[in-house]
């Protein structure tokens, strides 16, 4: 009861500090701190519709201050964020400033640039809105464009922005036996880091290949802290249409790897769960193709399932990876090994829990043996952490 009511207090204290706060300064608003670095070199800037400095994209910005724009790199769901999650999005030109966009998804080799893309410019800019997540890959797009940077003796210059997922740790170290477009460093499903932090510490830990090492500047946010509730003022992607969809995502992106819609093709991504076989429930939903999820999973089937919309954000941030959704789903469908797919490790990042889940074990017992790996990492990422870390929030 007092451990409760400690926790209680610390909450309480901690959002009372943040509402007296000053707003959230990202990286990308201070210009004065990287604009001179810019000065007579050929820039490339890797972004997309979240690279927003005030009420302008960072792309104006920089032209506006005489910098040399020479290419435009745009990560999974191209520069304007309109594609669907592993659409080809081919190269094209930006048609307000005439600056060529370099496809990073066009379908040749996912997240790496060209031999040719890479003699275009001095310096890279990386200003992505990330989430968080293991699984949310435009930390795996930066790290290989860190990796490049470093084979080509490029630098690179990435302005911060805050993890809206930041207050926690949660879920397995990625094996990397399970590494794949969907995960590609060995850190926890959510790890806590903003994209500064997180190519900080790719490069003091030498994860790139061959032990490589990026000359990287960070520029950090102002005002930030990892009990920060930061809200996004741009989607980060077209299928997480609201700060619910990005706390529910670390919990419901598993249902990819099975054959239950996660609400692809709907109103509510990541928000709601079903299946056309799904028993006792009585919410249902009908997923359709659209720009955002063409042909998405179950299309035009009427599913039965759950409507986790209705859910406080609060509750679900508090909570943290919850799998028992997943574990829902698998007992009412009674597939067995035929619910999940072969990626699903690629997505937890380990094989125990599709063991623990067929062995009839709860969410609680599955994410007690996590435990470990979340204060491992805790303590591994430590001297990367930019910004004050504070405690936990969630009930780990």
């Amino acid at each position: 009861m007092k451990k409760l009511s400690v926790i209680f207090y610390l909450m309480c204290f901690a959002l009372s500090m943040q509402a007296q706060q000053p707003a959230v300064v990202v990286g990308a608003e201070r210009t004065a701190e990287y604009l001179p670095l810019l000065a007579g070199k050929r820039i490339a800037l890797l972004s997309n519709q979240s690279g927003i400095v005030g009420d302008q994209h960072l792309l104006d910005v920089l032209i506006k201050n005489t910098v040399n724009v020479t290419a435009i790199f745009s990560p999974e769901h191209g520069f304007r964020g309109e594609a669907g999650a592993g659409d080809h999005v081919p190269s094209s030109i930006d048609e307000k400033t005439g600056v060529p966009i370099l496809s990073l998804y066009d379908g040749i080799q996912p997240g790496s640039p060209s031999e040719e893309s890479m003699k275009k410019f001095d310096v890279l800019i990386v200003d992505l809105q990330d989430v968080g997540v293991r699984f949310f890959n435009y930390y795996i797009t930066v790290t290989k464009m860190m990796d490049a940077c470093a084979v080509h003796h490029k630098k690179v210059i990435l302005l911060d922005r805050p993890n809206p997922n930041g207050h926690y740790v949660d879920g397995p170290i990625l094996n990397m036996k399970y590494k794949s477009g969907v995960g590609g460093l060995p850190i926890p499903v959510v790890h806590g880091m903003t994209l500064g932090e997180l190519a900080e510490m790719v490069n003091g830990e030498k994860w790139l290949p061959e032990g490589r090492k990026c000359d990287l500047t960070v520029i950090r946010c102002l005002n930030y802290t990892h009990q920060t509730m930061y809200r996004l003022p741009v989607l980060p992607s077209p299928n997480l249409p609201n700060m619910l969809s990005i706390y529910l995502y670390p919990s419901t992106c598993y249902f990819e790897a099975t054959p239950v819609s996660l609400g692809r093709g709907t109103a509510l991504p990541f928000q709601v769960y079903g299946h056309p076989n799904m028993k006792g429930y009585d919410f249902s939903f009908t997923p359709k193709s659209m720009p955002s999820s063409l042909h998405p999973p179950q299309q035009d089937r009427l599913c039965y399932g759950v409507d986790l919309s209705h859910l406080s954000e609060e509750a679900v941030w508090k909570k943290g990876i919850d799998l028992s959704y997943l574990i829902d789903a698998y007992k009412n469908l009674n597939m067995d090994d035929y619910f999940f797919r072969s990626f699903f490790e690629n997505l937890i990042g380990v094989d125990y829990v599709r063991k623990m889940i067929h062995q009839g074990k709860s969410a609680d017992a599955i994410k007690a043996l996590w435990s470990d790996d979340v204060e491992k990492f805790k303590k591994q990422r430590k001297p990367y952490l930019l910004y004050e870390e504070g405690f936990d929030t969630t009930n780990n």
